[in-house]
C-alpha cells in the first residue's frame, strides 16, 4: 500500500466516525430511534441498507471458494434464498410494518400468549440475538482476518508501534476496523447504520466491478479465459461454468442442489422475514415502502451484484490455481491487479462491507438484548436514556462475543454450514405463524428444539453426511414435530388472536375461525401476492440468468433471459396495485 492509498483509506474510516458524531443526538432520542431511525425510511434506503448488510468482507471470499470448488452452480448456496426472500417481500413486508414491533423478536408475544410466549421471548432474545449472531459476526470477522492478511503487512506496522509482542498484525488490523465500526455504531444507533450502508454499498459494489473488469483484462478477456480453463482442466471446464450442476464432476453434488431449492429456501428463518431485513421493514416510512424496500433489495442482491465476484472466482482458477485456501483467491487478485490508488479504493470498499455488516449485526443483536430480555424481564420501567444506554453498553459487549468466535473459526463455509443447519427447521413455523391462527408458542419451541437435536444426533452418528441430506432430515424433522405440536397443545388464548388479526389483517383461510370473532377485514391481498411471488422467481432467475450469459456468452444467449425477466416484471406491476395502507400502531400502543 502506497502513501495514497492509506490516505484514501483513512478517509473513509473519518466519514463513518463522522456520521456517528452527526447522528449522535437523533439516535438518543428513545429506542424506536436509536433501532429504527424513528420508522422514517424510504423504500430505496430500506433496501439499498438490506443489500449493504449482505455484502459483508467474507461474501466476494465464500463465493470465490464456491466457484472454485463447485463451479458457478455452488452460487445456489446463495440463490436458493431468493425463493424465501421474494416470500417475505410479496406476503410479509407490509404485515411486519403493520404489526409496529420494535425488534422480530417482539412479535412472540403479540401473536403468542401465556408463559410460553415470554419463555420463548426470552429464549430467542440471547439464542438469536446473541448466539447465532456471534457466528455470523465470527465468518464476517474471519473474512476480513483473510483480506488483511494478504493485502496489508501489518505484522510491521505492530512493529513499529511496538506492540507486535502483544497482538498479531492481522487483529490489530481487526480491532481498528471493530472499534471504528463499533464507536459510530454506538453513537449513532440505526441512523449511522443505513447512511453509512448507502455510502457503503456504492463503495464496495464500485470496487468490486472494478476489480472484476480488470481480472478478466490481465488474463485476456472472457475468451481468453474460458480458453484457460479449458486448457487447465479439460472436460471439468465446462461443469465450472454450468449454471445449473450436472450431478457430477466439479459441480455442486446433485443432492445438495435439491435440498436447497426444494427444502432450505422455505424451511430456513428468512422464508418469513426475519432479523435485519425485519428491522428494515419495521424502519419503513409505511407498509409500501416496507414492500418495495425489500423487492428492491431482491433485484440488486442477486441479478446485478453476484456476478462481479462470480469473474474474480473464475479468474483465480487459472491465475492462482495452486492456493491451498481457494477463498484467497479474492484477495489474491487484489493485490496482483490493481494499481496504487486502485488498490486504497478496493482496500477500503472490502473494509467498508465488513462494517456495513458489523454495525447491523451490532444494532440489531443489542435490540433484542435490550427490547426483549433486558427490558422485559429485568427492569420493565426506566426511562428511554436508561434504555438507550443499555444498547449502546450491549453493543459492546456483542463486539467482544463476536470476536472471539472469530479467532475459534476456521473456514467461513464451514461457518455457513454449522448456521444453516442450525436453523434450517425454523422457516415452515415462522412462516405458517402469519397464514394459520393454530400456530402457538409451542410450535416455535419445538422447532428449536428439534432442529438442534437432529443437528447435533446427525453429526455423532455420521459427521461425514453428505450436507445436502443433513438439510432435508433436519427440515422435515422439525417441521413434523412442530406441526404435530401445534395441534396437540392449547391454542393461543383467543382475545390475543383477535387483538393480532386486527392489527395485522392477515388475509388468509388459516384465519377464518379469528376473523369471524372480529369485525375488521383482511387487509391482504390474496391471489395477487400468489402472482406476484410466481412472477418475483421468474423475474430474479431471468434475469439473473440473462446478466451472467451476457457476461459469459453475449448477446444472443441473453436476450431470451432479459426478455421473459422483462415480462415478469410487467406481471408483478400489473398485480400489485397499490393499496391503502391499514392504519399502524407501535405494539406498545393500547
Amino acid at each position: 500500500m502506497a502513501v495514497l492509498d492509506w490516505i484514501i483509506v483513512g478517509l473513509y474510516l473519518v466519514f463513518a466516525l463522522g456520521v456517528g458524531l452527526v447522528f449522535r443526538r437523533r439516535a438518543g432520542q428513545n429506542i424506536t430511534q436509536y433501532f429504527l431511525s424513528g420508522r422514517n425510511l424510504p423504500w430505496w434506503i430500506v433496501g439499498t441498507s438490506i443489500v449493504a448488510t449482505m455484502f459483508a468482507a467474507d461474501t466476494p471470499l465464500a463465493v470465490t471458494g464456491l466457484v472454485a470448488s463447485d463451479g458457478i452452480s455452488g452460487l445456489w448456496f446463495i440463490w436458493n434464498f431468493a425463493a424465501a426472500h421474494l416470500l417475505a417481500t410479496f406476503f410479509f413486508a407490509r404485515l411486519w410494518r403493520r404489526a409496529g414491533v420494535i425488534t422480530d423478536v417482539e412479535l412472540v408475544e403479540l401473536r403468542y400468549s401465556g408463559r410460553p410466549a415470554r419463555v420463548l421471548r426470552g429464549f430467542r432474545s440471547v439464542w438469536e440475538g446473541v448466539v447465532l449472531n456471534a457466528i455470523v459476526m465470527g465468518w464476517v470477522i474471519l473474512a476480513m482476518v483473510k483480506i488483511l492478511d494478504v493485502l496489508l503487512d501489518l505484522d510491521a506496522v505492530t512493529a513499529r508501534l511496538g506492540i507486535s509482542h502483544l497482538i498479531d498484525g492481522r487483529w490489530f488490523g481487526i480491532l481498528v476496523c471493530l472499534v471504528v465500526a463499533v464507536v459510530y455504531t454506538v453513537l449513532s444507533g440505526f441512523w449511522g447504520v443505513v447512511v453509512t450502508d448507502f455510502v457503503q454499498f456504492l463503495l464496495a459494489m464500485a470496487g468490486a466491478i472494478t476489480l472484476a473488469v480488470i481480472a478478466v483484462g490481465e488474463v485476456g478477456g472472457m475468451a481468453a479465459l474460458k480458453l484457460q480453463l479449458a486448457e487447465r482442466y479439460g472436460d471439468a471446464a465446462r461443469d465450472y461454468l454450468r449454471f445449473i450442476p450436472a450431478g457430477d464432476g466439479t459441480s455442486l453434488p446433485l443432492i445438495t442442489f435439491v435440498a436447497l431449492i426444494g427444502v432450505n429456501w422455505w424451511a430456513t428463518r428468512d422464508a418469513g422475514g426475519t432479523s435485519y431485513m425485519v428491522q428494515r421493514m419495521l424502519a419503513a416510512k409505511d407498509e409500501h415502502h416496507s414492500f418495495l424496500g425489500v423487492l428492491w433489495f431482491c433485484f440488486v442482491h442477486y441479478v446485478l451484484r453476484p456476478w462481479p465476484w462470480i469473474l474474480v472466482g473464475l479468474v483465480s482458477l487459472v491465475a492462482f490455481p495452486d492456493l491451498v485456501d481457494k477463498e484467497l483467491g479474492y484477495p489474491t487478485a487484489i493485490v496482483e491487479f490493481l494499481p496504487t490508488g486502485l488498490l486504497g479504493v478496493m482496500v477500503a470498499s472490502m473494509i467498508a462491507a465488513f462494517m456495513s455488516t458489523i454495525d447491523t449485526l451490532l444494532n440489531w443483536g443489542s435490540s433484542l438484548v435490550v427490547n426483549d430480555l433486558y427490558k422485559p424481564f429485568v427492569r420493565r420501567t426506566a426511562s428511554d436514556r436508561h434504555y438507550v444506554q443499555m444498547a449502546r453498553w450491549a453493543v459492546v459487549v456483542l463486539m467482544v462475543v463476536g470476536g472471539g468466535t472469530a479467532y475459534l473459526m476456521q473456514s467461513i463455509r464451514g461457518a455457513w454450514e454449522l448456521f444453516f443447519g442450525m436453523t434450517v427447521g425454523i422457516g415452515g413455523v415462522y412462516v405458517m405463524r402469519w397464514w394459520w391462527w393454530r400456530v402457538n408458542a409451542w410450535s416455535e419451541i419445538a422447532a428449536w428444539v428439534s432442529t438442534a437435536v437432529v443437528y447435533v444426533g446427525l453429526h455423532v452418528w455420521n459427521p461425514a453426511i453428505e450436507f445436502g441430506w443433513h438439510l432435508i432430515a433436519t427440515a422435515l424433522t422439525s417441521t413434523v414435530c412442530w406441526v404435530v405440536v401445534a395441534l396437540i397443545t392449547p391454542p393461543t388464548d383467543e382475545r390475543v388472536l383477535v387483538a393480532f388479526y386486527e392489527r395485522v389483517r392477515p388475509h388468509s383461510p388459516g384465519w377464518k375461525p379469528i376473523a369471524a370473532r372480529s369485525a375488521a377485514v383482511g387487509a391482504g391481498t390474496g391471489w395477487s401476492d400468489v402472482v406476484g411471488w410466481l412472477a418475483g422467481l421468474v423475474f430474479i432467475y431471468a434475469g439473473m440468468f440473462g446478466v451472467g450469459k451476457l457476461i459469459l456468452v453475449g448477446w444472443v444467449t441473453a436476450v431470451p433471459y432479459l426478455v421473459v425477466a422483462t415480462i415478469a416484471g410487467v406481471v408483478i406491476v400489473r398485480s400489485t396495485p397499490t393499496r391503502q395502507a391499514v392504519p399502524i400502531r407501535d405494539a406498545t400502543s393500547p
